[in-house]
């Protein structure tokens, strides 16, 4: 006799956070990509979330990646995490081109009693999709970076949080009246995320 089996789709808080910290690695490599922070050449295709993105080749980047990575997972599992920032900066001036801002809202109930949410994989990366579609797109709302950049990476915590030692503390790399852009957000039911770029805006685009 035949029989179907129903399952759903539960979402832990380690799965949650796996997700989002893999989430952040694939905008960050997309970003890098998409703004010329590094040469096209640099970067191999893959498929993920349905489309094709874009992952780093380069050694060092590569590194800095799979140890954010893993220490995002970290935060995320505490309940700790509260923003990532990926900047660009000029790489002459160190002046602030691009605040790509990434809010973390974590459900406490997760982390205080271990509840478990549930919501289907599909639906989640659908949301994801649509952001690494507006991140693919940013070129035609962000102006052009017409001078070599580089980047880095601010992690916003609870204060009650020991900073390993590889981070160090660090200012928060603000932009002075900047023009924002709010893009697409994605929900596990454990961690919200909410996107947003701010920009520097040219002196001559404000005449």
């Amino acid at each position: 006799m035949a029989s179907r089996t129903a399952s759903k789709d539960i979402i832990t808080l380690r799965g949650s956070a796996a997700i989002v910290s893999e989430f952040f690695c694939y905008a960050a490599n997309s970003i890098l990509y998409n703004r010329g922070v590094y040469p096209e050449e640099s970067f191999t295709k893959v498929k993920k979330y349905g489309l094709t993105m874009l992952l780093t080749q380069d050694e060092g980047v590569k590194s800095f990646i799979t140890n954010l990575n893993a220490q995002l997972s970290e935060w995320l599992e505490a309940g700790k995490l509260q923003r990532i920032v990926l900047v660009i900066m000029s790489k002459a001036t160190s002046e602030v081109l691009e605040r790509w801002n990434f809010s973390i809202q974590t459900d406490p109930e997760v982390v205080d009693k271990g509840a478990i949410k549930e919501k289907s994989d599909k639906e989640i990366m659908r949301e994801i999709q649509a952001i690494m579609r507006q991140v693919a797109s940013c070129i035609t709302y962000l102006p052009c970076l017409d001078e070599p950049c580089i980047f880095d990476v601010l992690a916003y915590t609870d204060t009650d949080v020991a900073v390993p030692f590889t981070w160090v503390e660090s200012d928060a790399k603000l932009i002075d009246n900047p023009q924002m852009v709010k893009l697409h957000s994605f929900d596990t039911k454990i961690h919200k995320v909410d996107t947003l770029v701010s920009y520097k805006v040219d002196e001559w685009d404000e005449e």
